[in-house]
C-alpha cells in the first residue's frame, strides 16, 4: 500500500466549531499522522500522512467536519512523502 501526504486549507465556518479537536480524533481512528491548526486568515490547515486510503477518508471527512461546521471550500495540495510523524497533533 502506497503512503500519501496531503495538506489541506479549509475555508468556511471552520473556527470555533470544534474542528480541530475532530479532525484529531478522526485522524487518529484512521492511523494518520501530522497536524490541524487554526490559521489567522479564519481558514484550518491539515497536514496529514499515511496509507493513501487512510489519508483519502479523512480528506473525505474534512470535507464536511464536524456537525456545527460549514465547509466551503477545501483546497488539496499532495505533498511528497516525508513519513516525519509519530502522531497527529492540534498545533497552536
Amino acid at each position: 500500500m502506497d503512503n500519501l501526504r496531503v495538506r489541506l486549507i479549509i475555508e468556511g465556518r471552520v473556527q470555533g466549531v470544534w474542528f480541530r479537536d475532530s479532525t484529531r480524533r478522526q485522524a487518529n481512528l484512521l492511523d494518520v499522522r501530522g497536524w490541524v491548526k487554526n490559521r489567522p486568515d479564519g481558514r484550518v490547515e491539515v497536514l496529514a500522512e499515511g496509507p493513501e486510503k487512510a489519508v483519502r477518508k479523512l480528506v473525505a471527512w474534512c470535507y464536511a467536519g464536524p456537525s456545527a461546521a460549514r465547509v466551503d471550500r477545501v483546497k488539496e495540495i499532495e505533498e511528497p512523502w516525508q513519513g516525519e510523524f509519530e502522531t497527529f497533533d492540534i498545533v497552536f
